[in-house]
C-alpha cells in the first residue's frame, strides 16, 4: 500500500467554492491568442472539475491536489492552454497528471508537453470515449487511456485492452450533478482514484500498469446481449 501521499495534478475547470480540502495550489490558464497567461483561480464555472477532483480526493490513501484551471465557462480549452498547465504541473512535481477532457485534433504543442511529462516519469491518465472519435491527449503514446465501464462498481476497474482504450472504471458519481455525473471523464477520475488507493506513490508507469492489470475485476470490453424474444 502507498506509504506517502500522491501528488496529483487535476487539469480541468478547477473546484468551487474555493478552497477545497486536499488542494495545495491552484492556477488558472488563459489562452490570449499569442500566449498563455497565468491568473488567480476562480470558482469552478461549470462544476466538472469539482466532481473530478472530488472523486480523486476521496481515495482511501492521502492525496495532495494541484489544480490547473483550463476549461472556461463554456467547457472549452486549447492545446496551448493544456500544454502550459502540464508544464506547470511538472514544475509542482506532480506524480500523476489527470486530464478528464480531450481535444478533437492532434496539436504539436500538446504532443510535446505530454512527451515531456512521460519523460519526467509522471503518470498521465486521460479520458477516452469507448466508442467514437479520437481524443487528445489520450491518443498520445504513454498516456493511460481511461473510460467509463458500466460493469464496474466504485472500487472496481476493468482492463479493456482494446485499440482505443486501456482501462475502464465506474462511470457514475453521486454528486447529483446529472449533466456531468457519467461517462468517460468520470470513469477516468475513478481510475485515478484507484491508482492513488492501490499503487504506491511515484511508481513508474510499467509498475503501475502491471498493478492495474493484476487488480482488474473485469477483462476485455463490455459485451452487450439482446434478450431472447418470447415465442408466444
Amino acid at each position: 500500500m502507498p506509504e506517502r501521499a500522491w501528488q496529483v495534478a487535476v487539469i480541468d475547470s478547477g473546484v468551487g467554492p474555493l478552497p477545497s480540502p486536499g488542494v495545495i495550489r491552484v492556477r488558472r490558464f488563459v489562452d490570449e491568442g499569442d500566449r498563455v497567461e497565468e491568473h488567480e483561480p476562480v470558482a469552478d464555472p461549470i462544476g466538472h472539475g469539482t466532481v473530478v477532483a472530488g472523486i480523486i480526493a476521496s481515495a482511501a490513501q492521502p492525496v495532495q491536489l494541484f489544480l490547473a484551471q483550463v476549461l472556461n465557462e463554456h467547457g472549452r480549452s486549447t492545446a496551448a492552454t493544456l500544454a502550459a498547465a502540464i508544464d506547470w504541473a511538472l514544475a509542482q512535481r506532480a506524480q500523476l497528471l489527470h486530464i478528464s477532457l480531450g481535444l478533437a485534433h492532434d496539436r504539436p504543442v500538446l504532443r510535446v508537453a505530454i512527451e515531456r511529462a512521460i519523460a519526467a516519469g509522471a503518470l498521465v491518465v486521460a479520458s477516452m470515449p469507448a466508442r467514437g472519435a479520437a481524443a487528445y491527449p489520450a491518443c498520445y503514446p504513454g498516456v493511460i487511456r481511461a473510460t467509463g465501464d458500466a460493469r464496474c462498481a466504485k472500487e472496481e476497474i476493468s482492463h479493456l485492452g482494446t485499440s482505443a482504450v486501456d482501462f475502464g472504471a465506474c462511470p457514475l458519481d453521486r454528486s447529483g450533478l446529472a449533466t456531468i455525473s457519467r461517462g468517460a471523464s468520470i470513469g477516468a477520475a475513478h481510475l485515478s482514484r484507484f491508482i492513488v488507493t492501490h499503487v504506491a506513490a511515484g511508481r513508474p508507469r510499467p509498475v503501475a500498469w502491471e498493478r492495474l492489470i493484476q487488480l482488474a475485476t473485469f477483462r476485455g470490453p463490455e459485451r452487450h446481449y439482446r434478450l431472447p424474444v418470447s415465442a408466444s
